[in-house]
């Protein structure tokens, strides 16, 4: 294990905030029971927002960002790894207050590590992150609110994109009509290889959304928020659920409560950050049987450790299709 090792460091000092390339020693990483030399990490919307400087994500200061890694254990006093073991994590406060996975090592609290699932290399765990996780997340609750293929279509927000991508691919080989919302016409063929059924512009959407709207989709998985959001729930078809996971569009929700009381509509929260080990480990487990992999190669593209913050740019601007992967060694 290296002594001294590559990472990016946000620093802040007068409100404005920089982030570098530096060289740190073992000494400098944080308190925890598992010391993971990282191999691979991800680019998520997050992720772009913290690079960015865009969002108040980061808590404490410095911090080096990157909410998911993969890699090998170097060192444990943690029961439940040993040197040599395949992990991944996702969450739990990196990237916000604990040093994240833009760095050749991480020490992290081995409570908080997923075992590597024998299906996925580490580059195929971080072409799914955190945002095919919460993907994932997102259909197991649709699942739990009995949105089953026989009951309709399922709409997808932001289906170019990470979170909607593994969505679009998941629900297809599980058998739901997935309609894809997006804004980029060039994205057609993409979301057809997917799966999607039907491809709906982005503008219908993104209007100022009315009470209720006829009935069109039996369930959805929102990651834009906002207006896009409240278009989605009013015509969700009676007992259907909608399940929200991000907030690309905005924080808001312009909508009324008719959804709720007049069609018996769920609004369904997915948190991947704090999600409870059993059903994080649930989710890989269903990623490890669900996803084709062939689809995940087909929406993934790979970058070094140099071209991060420009495929964080990018990210914020939607020029990004998929996944990104970032090799970090």
């Amino acid at each position: 294990m290296k002594s001294r090792f590559r990472a990016i460091l946000i620093s802040k000092h007068d409100d404005v905030q920089k982030v570098e390339d530096v060289e740190l020693s073992r000494a400098d990483l944080m308190e925890g029971d598992v010391t993971v030399e990282v191999s691979h990490s991800t680019v998520n919307y997050k992720d772009g927002l913290v690079l960015g400087g865009r969002s108040p994500v980061v808590r404490r200061f410095p911090m080096i960002p990157g909410i998911d890694l993969a890699g090998t254990v170097a060192e444990s006093s943690h029961a439940g790894f040993k040197s040599g073991d395949k992990v991944l994590l996702n969450g739990f406060g990196l990237s916000e207050t604990h040093y994240g996975g833009y760095s050749e090592l991480a020490r992290v609290k081995g409570d908080w590590l997923v075992p590597l699932p024998k299906a996925f290399s580490p580059a195929e765990a971080m072409a799914i992150g955190t945002a095919g996780y919460t993907a994932m997340l997102a259909v197991l609750a649709l699942e739990d609110a009995h949105i089953t293929p026989d009951k309709g279509a399922v709409v997808v927000s932001g289906a170019a994109g990470g979170v909607g991508s593994v969505a679009t691919a998941l629900l297809a080989k599980l058998g739901y009509r997935v309609i894809a919302s997006t804004g980029r016409t060039e994205e057609v063929d993409y979301l057809k290889g997917l799966g999607a059924a039907e491809i709906i512009p982005r503008a219908e959407l993104a209007a100022d959304p009315r009470p209720l709207a006829k009935e069109r989709w039996a369930g959805g998985i929102d990651s834009v928020g906002s207006k896009t959001l409240a278009n989605m729930l009013v015509a969700t078809s009676y007992g259907g659920a909608v399940a929200a996971c991000g907030l690309a569009g905005g924080m808001d929700l312009p909508t009324s409560v008719a959804p709720f009381i007049l069609r018996g509509v769920s609004l369904l929260g997915i948190d991947s950050v704090q999600m409870p080990m059993p059903r994080r480990r649930q989710a890989w487990d269903r990623l490890a049987r669900d996803l084709d992999m062939s689809k995940l190669a087909a929406m993934t593209k790979t970058i070094v450790f140099g071209e991060l913050r420009q495929a964080a740019q990018d990210i914020l601007a939607g020029k990004v299709r998929g996944r990104v992967v970032v090799e970090i060694r």
